[in-house]
Protein backbone atom coordinates (compact mmCIF):
# COMPACT_ATOMS: atom_id res chain seq x y z
CA UNK A 1 0.00 0.00 0.00
CA UNK A 2 1.33 3.49 -0.86
CA UNK A 3 2.38 5.86 1.91
CA UNK A 4 1.02 9.21 0.68
CA UNK A 5 1.52 12.06 3.15
CA UNK A 6 0.72 15.79 3.41
CA UNK A 7 3.70 18.16 3.44
CA UNK A 8 4.72 21.72 4.32
CA UNK A 9 4.82 23.18 0.88
CA UNK A 10 6.97 26.06 -0.28
CA UNK A 11 4.68 27.79 -2.77
CA UNK A 12 4.44 31.08 -4.68
CA UNK A 13 2.96 34.25 -3.37
CA UNK A 14 -0.51 34.18 -5.02
CA UNK A 15 0.06 37.44 -6.90
CA UNK A 16 3.12 35.88 -8.59
CA UNK A 17 1.96 32.30 -9.18
CA UNK A 18 1.03 32.72 -12.84
CA UNK A 19 4.43 34.27 -13.59
CA UNK A 20 6.42 31.71 -11.61
CA UNK A 21 4.74 28.48 -12.77
CA UNK A 22 6.85 26.86 -15.51
CA UNK A 23 6.79 23.83 -17.74
CA UNK A 24 9.13 20.98 -16.67
CA UNK A 25 12.82 21.72 -17.03
CA UNK A 26 13.40 18.91 -19.54
CA UNK A 27 11.01 20.12 -22.25
CA UNK A 28 13.41 22.99 -23.07
CA UNK A 29 16.75 23.11 -24.81
CA UNK A 30 19.33 25.42 -23.25
CA UNK A 31 18.55 28.10 -25.83
CA UNK A 32 14.78 27.75 -25.31
CA UNK A 33 15.17 27.90 -21.51
CA UNK A 34 17.18 31.12 -21.77
CA UNK A 35 14.62 32.65 -24.12
CA UNK A 36 11.78 31.75 -21.74
CA UNK A 37 13.54 33.26 -18.72
CA UNK A 38 14.28 36.43 -20.70
CA UNK A 39 10.61 36.59 -21.64
CA UNK A 40 9.43 35.93 -18.09
CA UNK A 41 12.13 36.73 -15.51
CA UNK A 42 10.03 35.30 -12.64
CA UNK A 43 9.75 31.89 -14.34
CA UNK A 44 10.72 28.99 -12.13
CA UNK A 45 13.02 27.89 -14.95
CA UNK A 46 15.61 30.30 -13.54
CA UNK A 47 15.84 27.91 -10.56
CA UNK A 48 15.18 24.63 -12.36
CA UNK A 49 17.64 25.60 -15.12
CA UNK A 50 19.95 27.96 -13.26
CA UNK A 51 22.50 27.98 -16.10
CA UNK A 52 20.19 30.64 -17.56
CA UNK A 53 21.57 32.97 -14.88
CA UNK A 54 25.24 32.29 -15.73
CA UNK A 55 27.51 33.02 -18.69
CA UNK A 56 26.92 30.81 -21.73
CA UNK A 57 30.38 29.26 -21.44
CA UNK A 58 29.47 27.66 -18.09
CA UNK A 59 28.78 23.95 -18.57
CA UNK A 60 25.23 22.75 -17.92
CA UNK A 61 26.47 20.46 -15.16
CA UNK A 62 28.98 22.82 -13.56
CA UNK A 63 28.74 22.95 -9.76
CA UNK A 64 28.05 26.69 -10.03
CA UNK A 65 24.72 25.92 -11.74
CA UNK A 66 23.41 24.00 -8.72
CA UNK A 67 24.76 26.52 -6.23
CA UNK A 68 23.04 29.30 -8.18
CA UNK A 69 19.76 27.34 -8.03
CA UNK A 70 20.02 27.09 -4.24
CA UNK A 71 20.90 30.77 -3.95
CA UNK A 72 17.91 31.81 -6.07
CA UNK A 73 15.54 29.62 -4.05
CA UNK A 74 16.77 31.13 -0.78
CA UNK A 75 16.44 34.66 -2.19
CA UNK A 76 12.90 33.91 -3.37
CA UNK A 77 11.94 32.81 0.14
CA UNK A 78 13.60 35.81 1.75
CA UNK A 79 11.96 38.41 -0.53
CA UNK A 80 8.47 36.93 -0.22
CA UNK A 81 8.19 35.54 -3.74
CA UNK A 82 7.67 32.16 -2.07
CA UNK A 83 6.13 31.31 1.28
CA UNK A 84 6.41 28.17 3.39
CA UNK A 85 3.33 26.71 5.01
CA UNK A 86 3.18 26.46 8.80
CA UNK A 87 1.57 23.00 8.63
CA UNK A 88 1.57 20.00 6.31
CA UNK A 89 -1.34 19.88 3.87
CA UNK A 90 -2.58 18.04 0.83
CA UNK A 91 -3.31 20.20 -2.22
CA UNK A 92 -5.68 19.72 -5.12
CA UNK A 93 -4.29 20.64 -8.53
CA UNK A 94 -6.65 20.92 -11.51
CA UNK A 95 -5.44 21.40 -15.08
CA UNK A 96 -7.85 22.22 -17.92
CA UNK A 97 -6.93 21.85 -21.58
CA UNK A 98 -9.36 22.42 -24.44
CA UNK A 99 -12.28 22.21 -22.04
CA UNK A 100 -11.14 18.91 -20.55
CA UNK A 101 -10.00 18.80 -16.90
CA UNK A 102 -7.94 16.42 -14.81
CA UNK A 103 -7.53 16.84 -11.07
CA UNK A 104 -4.74 15.45 -8.91
CA UNK A 105 -3.62 15.58 -5.30
CA UNK A 106 -0.23 17.10 -4.51
CA UNK A 107 1.42 15.17 -1.70
CA UNK A 108 4.63 13.37 -0.79
CA UNK A 109 5.34 9.76 -1.75
CA UNK A 110 7.72 7.40 0.01
CA UNK A 111 11.13 6.46 -1.36
CA UNK A 112 10.57 2.99 0.18
CA UNK A 113 7.48 2.55 -1.98
CA UNK A 114 9.66 3.15 -5.04
CA UNK A 115 12.33 0.73 -3.81
CA UNK A 116 9.77 -1.96 -2.96
CA UNK A 117 7.83 -1.67 -6.21
CA UNK A 118 4.69 -0.16 -4.68
CA UNK A 119 5.35 2.74 -7.05
CA UNK A 120 5.49 1.02 -10.43
CA UNK A 121 7.43 2.26 -13.43
CA UNK A 122 7.27 1.56 -17.15
CA UNK A 123 10.50 3.13 -18.45
CA UNK A 124 14.23 2.80 -17.91
CA UNK A 125 16.25 5.85 -16.94
CA UNK A 126 19.56 7.21 -18.22
CA UNK A 127 22.37 7.79 -15.74
CA UNK A 128 23.45 11.15 -17.18
CA UNK A 129 19.93 12.57 -16.83
CA UNK A 130 19.66 11.18 -13.30
CA UNK A 131 22.95 12.72 -12.17
CA UNK A 132 21.82 16.22 -13.14
CA UNK A 133 18.65 16.08 -11.01
CA UNK A 134 20.46 14.29 -8.18
CA UNK A 135 22.80 17.27 -7.90
CA UNK A 136 19.92 19.72 -8.22
CA UNK A 137 17.86 18.08 -5.45
CA UNK A 138 20.86 17.53 -3.21
CA UNK A 139 22.26 21.06 -3.45
CA UNK A 140 18.95 22.93 -3.31
CA UNK A 141 17.81 20.57 -0.55
CA UNK A 142 14.41 20.40 -2.19
CA UNK A 143 12.21 18.59 -4.71
CA UNK A 144 11.39 21.39 -7.12
CA UNK A 145 9.56 19.39 -9.80
CA UNK A 146 6.62 17.09 -8.96
CA UNK A 147 6.49 13.49 -10.14
CA UNK A 148 3.34 12.75 -12.15
CA UNK A 149 1.79 9.62 -10.59
CA UNK A 150 -1.40 7.76 -11.46
CA UNK A 151 -3.62 5.46 -9.45
CA UNK A 152 -6.71 3.43 -10.26
CA UNK A 153 -9.65 5.74 -9.68
CA UNK A 154 -11.53 5.52 -6.38
CA UNK A 155 -15.02 7.01 -5.95
CA UNK A 156 -14.35 7.92 -2.31
CA UNK A 157 -11.27 10.00 -3.23
CA UNK A 158 -13.08 11.62 -6.15
CA UNK A 159 -15.93 12.68 -3.84
CA UNK A 160 -13.51 14.35 -1.42
CA UNK A 161 -11.71 16.14 -4.25
CA UNK A 162 -14.94 17.36 -5.84
CA UNK A 163 -16.16 18.63 -2.47
CA UNK A 164 -12.98 20.59 -1.86
CA UNK A 165 -13.15 22.15 -5.32
CA UNK A 166 -16.30 24.02 -4.29
CA UNK A 167 -14.12 26.23 -2.09
CA UNK A 168 -12.17 29.30 -3.19
CA UNK A 169 -8.87 28.28 -4.81
CA UNK A 170 -5.43 29.46 -3.75
CA UNK A 171 -4.45 29.93 -7.39
CA UNK A 172 -6.59 30.32 -10.50
CA UNK A 173 -4.91 31.36 -13.76
CA UNK A 174 -4.45 30.48 -17.41
CA UNK A 175 -0.88 29.97 -18.56
CA UNK A 176 0.46 31.30 -21.85
CA UNK A 177 -0.27 28.04 -23.66
CA UNK A 178 -3.95 28.25 -22.75
CA UNK A 179 -3.92 25.67 -19.94
CA UNK A 180 -6.06 26.51 -16.91
CA UNK A 181 -4.52 25.93 -13.49
CA UNK A 182 -6.39 25.91 -10.18
CA UNK A 183 -5.05 24.89 -6.76
CA UNK A 184 -6.87 24.33 -3.47
CA UNK A 185 -5.42 23.56 -0.03
CA UNK A 186 -7.06 20.82 2.03
CA UNK A 187 -7.08 22.26 5.54
CA UNK A 188 -9.52 20.04 7.48
CA UNK A 189 -7.61 17.56 9.66
CA UNK A 190 -10.37 14.94 9.41
CA UNK A 191 -10.32 15.06 5.61
CA UNK A 192 -6.52 14.85 5.59
CA UNK A 193 -6.70 11.72 7.76
CA UNK A 194 -9.45 10.26 5.58
CA UNK A 195 -7.41 10.77 2.41
CA UNK A 196 -4.34 9.26 4.03
CA UNK A 197 -6.34 6.16 4.92
CA UNK A 198 -7.93 5.86 1.47
CA UNK A 199 -4.55 5.95 -0.24
CA UNK A 200 -3.37 3.16 2.06
CA UNK A 201 -6.16 1.00 0.61
CA UNK A 202 -4.80 1.38 -2.93
CA UNK A 203 -2.44 -1.46 -3.94
CA UNK A 204 0.03 0.73 -5.85
CA UNK A 205 0.68 3.91 -7.79
CA UNK A 206 2.26 4.32 -11.22
CA UNK A 207 4.80 6.77 -12.64
CA UNK A 208 3.06 8.42 -15.57
CA UNK A 209 5.72 11.05 -16.26
CA UNK A 210 8.97 11.93 -14.49
CA UNK A 211 10.94 8.67 -14.25
CA UNK A 212 14.28 10.50 -14.05
CA UNK A 213 13.07 12.99 -11.45
CA UNK A 214 11.67 10.14 -9.37
CA UNK A 215 14.80 7.99 -9.53
CA UNK A 216 16.94 11.02 -8.67
CA UNK A 217 14.78 11.99 -5.69
CA UNK A 218 14.99 8.44 -4.35
CA UNK A 219 18.77 8.34 -4.72
CA UNK A 220 19.14 11.60 -2.82
CA UNK A 221 16.97 10.14 -0.06
CA UNK A 222 19.18 7.05 0.13
CA UNK A 223 22.27 9.27 0.20
CA UNK A 224 20.83 11.19 3.15
CA UNK A 225 20.14 7.92 4.95
CA UNK A 226 23.77 6.92 4.57
CA UNK A 227 24.80 10.33 5.91
CA UNK A 228 22.39 9.99 8.84
CA UNK A 229 22.66 6.35 10.04
CA UNK A 230 20.33 7.08 12.96
CA UNK A 231 17.45 8.16 10.71
CA UNK A 232 13.95 7.21 11.84
CA UNK A 233 12.17 7.17 8.50
CA UNK A 234 10.12 10.25 9.39
CA UNK A 235 12.64 12.76 8.05
CA UNK A 236 11.56 14.70 4.97
CA UNK A 237 14.36 13.19 2.88
CA UNK A 238 12.46 9.89 3.04
CA UNK A 239 9.75 11.43 0.84
CA UNK A 240 9.50 13.17 -2.51
CA UNK A 241 7.06 15.54 -4.19
CA UNK A 242 4.32 14.05 -6.35
CA UNK A 243 0.92 14.81 -7.84
CA UNK A 244 -1.41 11.81 -8.03
CA UNK A 245 -4.19 11.56 -10.62
CA UNK A 246 -6.97 8.99 -11.10
CA UNK A 247 -6.28 6.93 -14.21
CA UNK A 248 -9.65 7.60 -15.84
CA UNK A 249 -8.93 11.34 -16.11
CA UNK A 250 -5.59 11.11 -17.90
CA UNK A 251 -4.89 11.84 -21.54
CA UNK A 252 -1.97 10.37 -23.48
CA UNK A 253 -1.05 11.86 -26.83
CA UNK A 254 0.93 9.99 -29.50
CA UNK A 255 4.71 10.12 -29.57
CA UNK A 256 5.58 10.28 -33.26
CA UNK A 257 8.78 9.24 -35.04
CA UNK A 258 10.99 10.82 -37.71
CA UNK A 259 13.96 9.12 -39.41
CA UNK A 260 16.87 10.80 -41.23
CA UNK A 261 17.20 8.45 -44.22
CA UNK A 262 15.66 5.42 -45.91
CA UNK A 263 18.54 3.05 -45.06
CA UNK A 264 19.66 2.86 -48.69
CA UNK A 265 16.18 2.28 -50.16
CA UNK A 266 14.54 4.32 -52.85
CA UNK A 267 11.01 5.43 -52.02
CA UNK A 268 9.55 2.71 -54.26
CA UNK A 269 11.77 0.05 -52.68
CA UNK A 270 10.78 1.19 -49.22
CA UNK A 271 7.06 0.90 -49.98
CA UNK A 272 7.59 -2.67 -51.20
CA UNK A 273 9.69 -3.50 -48.12
CA UNK A 274 7.01 -2.13 -45.78
CA UNK A 275 4.36 -4.32 -47.44
CA UNK A 276 6.66 -7.34 -47.28
CA UNK A 277 7.21 -6.67 -43.55
CA UNK A 278 3.48 -7.14 -42.91
CA UNK A 279 1.84 -3.73 -43.30
CA UNK A 280 -1.05 -3.02 -45.66
CA UNK A 281 -0.58 0.35 -47.37
CA UNK A 282 -3.39 2.70 -48.41
CA UNK A 283 -2.78 5.87 -50.33
CA UNK A 284 -1.34 8.24 -51.02
CA UNK A 285 -4.07 9.95 -49.01
CA UNK A 286 -5.57 13.36 -49.78
CA UNK A 287 -5.03 14.61 -46.21
CA UNK A 288 -2.50 14.05 -43.45
CA UNK A 289 -2.98 10.76 -41.62
CA UNK A 290 -3.72 10.65 -37.90
CA UNK A 291 -4.31 6.97 -37.07
CA UNK A 292 -7.81 6.30 -35.82
CA UNK A 293 -7.30 2.91 -34.22
CA UNK A 294 -4.71 0.65 -32.65
CA UNK A 295 -2.49 -1.15 -35.15
CA UNK A 296 -2.55 1.68 -37.69
CA UNK A 297 0.14 4.23 -38.54
CA UNK A 298 0.52 7.30 -40.71
CA UNK A 299 3.62 7.47 -42.94
CA UNK A 300 4.83 10.67 -44.58
CA UNK A 301 7.20 9.94 -47.45
CA UNK A 302 8.11 11.95 -50.52
CA UNK A 303 5.66 14.68 -49.62
CA UNK A 304 2.75 12.21 -49.46
CA UNK A 305 0.82 10.60 -46.61
CA UNK A 306 0.05 6.87 -46.47
CA UNK A 307 -1.99 4.81 -44.02
CA UNK A 308 -0.30 1.64 -42.76
CA UNK A 309 -2.27 -1.19 -41.11
CA UNK A 310 -0.43 -3.98 -39.30
CA UNK A 311 -1.45 -7.46 -40.40
CA UNK A 312 -2.76 -9.77 -37.68
CA UNK A 313 0.43 -11.85 -37.54
CA UNK A 314 2.35 -8.79 -36.35
CA UNK A 315 0.07 -8.29 -33.34
CA UNK A 316 0.68 -9.84 -29.92
CA UNK A 317 -1.03 -10.34 -26.56
CA UNK A 318 2.26 -9.62 -24.82
CA UNK A 319 1.94 -6.34 -22.85
CA UNK A 320 5.04 -4.84 -24.51
CA UNK A 321 5.23 -6.55 -27.90
CA UNK A 322 1.58 -5.72 -28.51
CA UNK A 323 2.15 -1.96 -28.18
CA UNK A 324 1.98 0.00 -31.43
CA UNK A 325 5.38 1.54 -30.69
CA UNK A 326 6.79 -2.00 -30.44
CA UNK A 327 5.08 -3.22 -33.62
CA UNK A 328 6.52 -0.29 -35.57
CA UNK A 329 10.00 -0.70 -34.07
CA UNK A 330 10.20 -4.51 -34.26
CA UNK A 331 8.79 -4.91 -37.77
CA UNK A 332 9.57 -1.70 -39.65
CA UNK A 333 11.97 0.73 -38.02
CA UNK A 334 14.39 -2.06 -37.08
CA UNK A 335 14.41 -4.51 -39.99
CA UNK A 336 13.53 -2.08 -42.81
CA UNK A 337 15.08 1.23 -41.75
CA UNK A 338 17.92 -0.19 -39.66
CA UNK A 339 17.11 1.57 -36.37
CA UNK A 340 18.65 -0.93 -33.95
CA UNK A 341 18.33 0.83 -30.60
CA UNK A 342 16.03 3.86 -30.68
CA UNK A 343 17.50 5.05 -27.36
CA UNK A 344 20.93 5.63 -28.87
CA UNK A 345 20.54 5.76 -32.68
CA UNK A 346 21.00 9.35 -33.86
CA UNK A 347 19.12 8.63 -37.10
CA UNK A 348 15.77 8.69 -35.28
CA UNK A 349 14.04 11.48 -33.39
CA UNK A 350 10.75 11.72 -31.53
CA UNK A 351 8.05 14.37 -31.78
CA UNK A 352 5.39 14.83 -29.11
CA UNK A 353 1.83 14.70 -30.40
CA UNK A 354 1.09 18.13 -29.00
CA UNK A 355 3.13 19.58 -31.89
CA UNK A 356 0.73 18.17 -34.50
CA UNK A 357 1.27 16.49 -37.87
CA UNK A 358 2.49 19.73 -39.43
CA UNK A 359 5.63 19.37 -37.31
CA UNK A 360 6.30 15.97 -38.92
CA UNK A 361 5.93 17.51 -42.37
CA UNK A 362 8.27 20.34 -41.37
CA UNK A 363 10.94 17.96 -40.09
CA UNK A 364 10.81 15.88 -43.29
CA UNK A 365 11.16 19.03 -45.36
CA UNK A 366 14.19 20.18 -43.34
CA UNK A 367 16.30 17.42 -41.80
CA UNK A 368 14.49 14.08 -42.03
CA UNK A 369 13.41 11.74 -44.82
CA UNK A 370 10.38 9.93 -43.43
CA UNK A 371 7.90 10.35 -40.57
CA UNK A 372 5.41 8.13 -38.77
CA UNK A 373 2.33 9.31 -36.90
CA UNK A 374 1.19 7.02 -34.10
CA UNK A 375 -2.03 6.01 -32.41
CA UNK A 376 -1.56 6.94 -28.73
CA UNK A 377 -0.67 4.34 -26.13
CA UNK A 378 -3.60 3.99 -23.71
CA UNK A 379 -3.42 4.40 -19.95
CA UNK A 380 -4.71 0.81 -19.68
CA UNK A 381 -1.72 -0.39 -21.70
CA UNK A 382 0.63 1.57 -19.46
CA UNK A 383 -0.83 0.06 -16.29
CA UNK A 384 -0.75 -3.43 -17.81
CA UNK A 385 2.96 -3.11 -18.66
CA UNK A 386 3.81 -1.75 -15.21
CA UNK A 387 1.74 -4.43 -13.43
CA UNK A 388 3.65 -7.10 -15.35
CA UNK A 389 6.95 -5.62 -14.16
CA UNK A 390 7.91 -4.88 -17.76
CA UNK A 391 9.22 -1.76 -19.49
CA UNK A 392 7.92 0.10 -22.52
CA UNK A 393 10.13 1.10 -25.44
CA UNK A 394 11.48 4.65 -25.13
CA UNK A 395 9.18 7.53 -26.04
CA UNK A 396 5.96 5.52 -25.79
CA UNK A 397 3.79 8.11 -24.04
CA UNK A 398 3.32 11.88 -24.17
CA UNK A 399 1.12 13.19 -21.38
CA UNK A 400 -0.75 16.46 -21.74
CA UNK A 401 -1.25 18.82 -20.07
CA UNK A 402 2.12 19.02 -18.35
CA UNK A 403 2.36 19.72 -14.63
CA UNK A 404 3.88 23.09 -13.82
CA UNK A 405 6.97 23.34 -11.68
CA UNK A 406 7.19 26.00 -8.99
CA UNK A 407 3.62 25.73 -7.67
CA UNK A 408 4.75 23.26 -4.98
CA UNK A 409 8.23 22.71 -3.57
CA UNK A 410 9.10 20.07 -0.99
CA UNK A 411 11.97 20.92 1.36
CA UNK A 412 14.10 17.96 2.43
CA UNK A 413 14.67 19.76 5.75
CA UNK A 414 10.99 20.28 6.56
CA UNK A 415 11.76 23.91 7.19
CA UNK A 416 13.97 26.64 5.68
Amino acid sequence: MPHITPFRSIRPNPILASRIAALPYDVYSRKEALEEVCRQPRSFLRIDRAETQLPENVDLYDERVYQKARELLEISLADGSFIMEEKPYYYIYELTMNGRSQTGIAACSSIDDYINGVIRKHENTRQDKELDRIRHVDVTNANTGPIFLAYRSRDEINEIVNGQKRRTPLYDFISGDGIGHRVWRIECGEIIQRLHGLFEEIPCTYIADGHHRCASAVKVGLKRRRENPGYTGEEEFNRFLSVLFPDDQLQILPYNRVVKDLNGHTQEELLRAVEKAGFRISGPEKESVSPGEKGSFGMFLGGKWYLLSACDFLKSDDPVKGLDVSILQDHLLGPVLGIGDPRTDDRIDFVGGIRGLCELERRVSEDMEIAFSMYPTSICELLRVADAGMLMPPKSTWFEPKLRSGLFIHSLEGQR
